[in-house]
Parts: C-alpha cells; sequence; structure tokens
C-alpha cells in the first residue's frame, strides 16, 4: 500500500497536484419514624376485690391496644408525606430541567435567527447603495447555485444526525448483522451525496466552498481545502474502535497514505495560490482599470479540480476504512463520526452563545 501511494503523489503535468484517475490506489471498495411510648395504664383497685381487679386489667389491655394501633397511625402517614414529597421534589426538578433546556434551544435558534437577520441587513444596505454584495463575499445571497447548496446541506446535516440515531439504536438492540449493513450502506451513500453536491458548489463558486462559511465556526478551524482531514479523523476514529491487531496495522499504513496524499494536494494548493497572485500581480492593463484576467480565472479553474481531488481522497478513505472494520465496527466508526461533528457544532453554538451574554 505504501509502495501504490507514493506513485500517485508523483506529479508530472500539474506541478505538484494530480488528476482524478492518479489516485487509482485506493481500489475498489466496499421506618417506623415513632416508638410508642404511651405508658401502660396504672389502675388503683381495691385488692380485697379480685374479681374486679381481673375485671379492671382486662379493661386496661384492650384499651393499651388500640393506643398502640393509633400511635402507629400518624407515623404511617408522615412517612408517605415524605414519600410524596420526595416524588414531588424529583418531578419538579426534572419539569425544571426540561424547561431550561427548552430555553436553551430557543436561545441557539433566536441568535442564529438574528445572524441571518444582520446579514441580510448588509446586503440590503450595499445593494441599496449602489455596491454589488457579491464583491464582500456575499455570493450565498446572489448565486443560485450557492444558495441551493446551502439549504441542501442544512437538509444534509438533519438526515446526518437522524441516521446516526438510527444507527446507534440499531447497534445496541439484537438487529441480525445483514440489516445493520444495510443502515451502514445506507449512511455511506449520505456521505457519498455530501461530495455530489459539494462538487456542485464548487463549480458554482469554488471561493465560497474553500472558505467554509457553510460551516460552523469551531469546524472552520479544522477546515482543509474544503473539508476535513481524511488522516485526522482516522487519528480520532482508531481509538473509539476495539480492533485486531491485523486491522491496527492495516488502518495505520491508510493514515500514512493518506497523509503523503494531504501533502501532495497541500503542495499543489501553495503553488496554485502562488501562481494565481502573480496571474493578479502581472494581470495585463486593458485601459480604462480595467485588467486582462483570463490567465487568473484559469487557476480558478485549477481551484476546482483541486477540491474535487480533495473530495475523492476523502471518500476514498472513508469507503477503504470501512473495508477493513467487521459490520458492527463499520456501525461503531459511523456512529462516533457523525456524533463528532455533532460536537463540533455544539461546541460552535455554546461559544457564540456565550459571545452575546453581556459582560
Amino acid at each position: 500500500m505504501n509502495s501504490s501511494s507514493t506513485q500517485y503523489l508523483n506529479s508530472k503535468r500539474m506541478d505538484v497536484y494530480e488528476p482524478l484517475h492518479q489516485f487509482s490506489m485506493w481500489g475498489d471498495f466496499k421506618g417506623n419514624l415513632y416508638q410508642d411510648a404511651s405508658a401502660t395504664m396504672i389502675i388503683e383497685v381495691d385488692a380485697k376485690l379480685d374479681n374486679q381487679s381481673e375485671d379492671n386489667s382486662h379493661t386496661t389491655i384492650g384499651p393499651s391496644n388500640q393506643c398502640d394501633q393509633e400511635a402507629s397511625k400518624p407515623g404511617d402517614k408522615v412517612l408517605r408525606r415524605l414519600a410524596q414529597n420526595r416524588e414531588a421534589a424529583r418531578k419538579s426538578r426534572l419539569r425544571k430541567k426540561a424547561y431550561v433546556q427548552q430555553l436553551e434551544v430557543s436561545r441557539l435558534k433566536l441568535l442564529h435567527l438574528e445572524q441571518e437577520l444582520e446579514q441580510t441587513r448588509a446586503q440590503c444596505a450595499l445593494m441599496n447603495g449602489g455596491v454589488n454584495a457579491s464583491h464582500l463575499g456575499f455570493s450565498g445571497g446572489t448565486n443560485s447555485g450557492i444558495a441551493a447548496f446551502k439549504m441542501e446541506y442544512e437538509r444534509w446535516v438533519e438526515e446526518q444526525n437522524k441516521k446516526t440515531i438510527a444507527l446507534k439504536t440499531a447497534l445496541h438492540s439484537p438487529l441480525p448483522d445483514t440489516e445493520l449493513h444495510i443502515l451502514v450502506d445506507d449512511t455511506m451513500n449520505h456521505y457519498a451525496s455530501l461530495f455530489t453536491i459539494k462538487a456542485n458548489a464548487a463549480k458554482a463558486d469554488v471561493c465560497y466552498l474553500i472558505s467554509g462559511v457553510w460551516k460552523t465556526s469551531t469546524e472552520r478551524l479544522f477546515l482543509w481545502i474544503g473539508g476535513f482531514r481524511p488522516s485526522e479523523l482516522l487519528k480520532v476514529l482508531v481509538p473509539q474502535l476495539d480492533l485486531l491487531d491485523q486491522q491496527s496495522h492495516d488502518l495505520y499504513n491508510l493514515i500514512q497514505a493518506c497523509q503523503q496524499a494531504e501533502d501532495s494536494l497541500s503542495q499543489g494548493m501553495e503553488k496554485l495560490q502562488q501562481t494565481l497572485a502573480e496571474a493578479v500581480a502581472f494581470a495585463q492593463t486593458l485601459g480604462g482599470g480595467c485588467y486582462e484576467m483570463t490567465n487568473a480565472m484559469d487557476k480558478l479553474d485549477e481551484l476546482v479540480r483541486l477540491v474535487i481531488q480533495a473530495d475523492f481522497v476523502r471518500q476514498e478513505t472513508l469507503q477503504q476504512t470501512l473495508r477493513y472494520l467487521t459490520t458492527r465496527q463499520a456501525a461503531q466508526g459511523l456512529i462516533s463520526l457523525g456524533e463528532y461533528f455533532q460536537r463540533l457544532r455544539d461546541l460552535s453554538s455554546a461559544w457564540a452563545m456565550r459571545l452575546c451574554e453581556p459582560a
């Protein structure tokens, strides 16, 4: 695997990076509260009247037993009342927790709406003032392809969360591996659809996709050529799986191959940025403040191919990883991957809430 991974890294035609067909090394994939303290009734009787004494002793025993029973009743009532109070307190805590969670969700939604409103106001102000909003990076509002991508990506994230929950439920149920495998394949197809809509977005506006504004702020910290580094995700994923020695060895080799592919693409990105800067700097003057930008536009076209190649490596790495795993390991891996991205989004929301809190 290492030898084949080295072959596709040698760049000939495009300075550093290769077109898609050069990545052939990846191959095909697949209690009681009170003590009775009542004193025994003492009755003074005439010792000479035995029958009277005996009768008096009988009358003493009866009321004493009744007193014992009566004394125990308040204790039972107190116990019941304490139990009821504990249950009421427990329900009150649950209601309070649910209410607080609902407030947090509502606050996040309100924050999101406020951010969208501010962006819309900025776009309207710029356009009313005669300024093209796309010049300042608001391409999502003027490019129909990017607008479609934003909606498709939001739906993709929602569906991804549902598939992660379904996998988690199935993994902890007596579901046969054959049915679990169907859920794994469905989730993999869902990732494939993401790479498809990203390719369309790159063709519509590659600069928008590279900028990562379609992701949350925390996710953008890990952005690499329009997405995540596959080798870094493998390093997060592998420790969470119970692997055999051979599996660990295979995945370690895969990480090494990913890093080599990433290095090659990173060098290609640096070279492309350099040539793009030169093309803009030495553009031929046409007069009237206009310049010949054909060469620079060609470099942006190459950037589209570079992003598609990066997504190709991401997709093939995901498929190759699952090839080394059992069905249940693959399900656990996809669950961990989905939860990892969701935690990044949750972290972004928590950070945004913190920034909005009064000092």
